[in-house]
């Protein structure tokens, strides 16, 4: 059974753990309106996500934090780890939101993560965006690895915008939809 984006089964069962684990936090949508760039058919079918969802009015709304996927429960996950060389106790998601989770029909888990979605608690001083550069580096290099057979995360869909976000300059902003079978992390624990 194919599923819309009206049918698809979520949940989140990270948000049933203790609020020390993460933050809610809804994605910060776009000022200008954002189209989709591209949309992984391959991604989707581990969704059981009927292809024809590229399609809907609402997808690029919903892939860009605009309007809500029926059934989310969003959330920046907080974890420790090493940045620049250094232990940081509370690093955390900075710029990717945890929509929610789903199973597909082959019982296997699948988390869906917007990245570039706007600031979060632990977004330390950067603007929580993501820019079309870095997200097309992203779902190139997650598809490659994933053809090399190298478990990493997979790339569902690139929505970007006209939006200005500074990076070394002026680019265009972007988010990444990401699927992945946790996103929990080492220092999450």
């Amino acid at each position: 059974m194919k599923h819309t984006l009206y049918t698809l089964p979520l949940g989140n069962s990270f948000a049933q753990l203790p609020e020390t684990f993460y933050s809610r936090v809804q994605p910060t949508p776009f000022e200008s309106a954002a189209e989709l760039i591209h949309f992984n058919t391959a991604a989707a079918e581990l969704l059981d996500l009927d292809p024809a969802v590229a399609g809907d009015p609402l997808f690029p709304a919903i892939f860009s934090g605009a309007h809500p996927l029926p059934g989310g429960d969003p959330l920046a996950m907080l974890y420790a780890g090493h940045q620049f060389g250094h232990y940081v106790p509370q690093l955390g998601d900075g710029r990717a939101i945890l929509l929610g989770e789903t199973t597909n029909t082959r019982g296997e888990p699948w988390e869906l993560q917007l990245k570039g979605s706007g600031l979060t608690p632990y977004s330390r001083d950067g603007d929580g965006r993501a820019v079309l550069r870095s997200t097309i580096r992203e779902y190139l290099c997650s598809e490659a690895m994933h053809g090399l057979g190298i478990p990493t995360t997979r790339a569902l869909c690139m929505i970007g915008s006209r939006d200005e976000v500074y990076r070394e300059r002026i680019e265009t902003g972007a988010m990444l939809t990401r699927l992945a079978p946790s996103h929990v992390r080492f220092g999450s624990f």
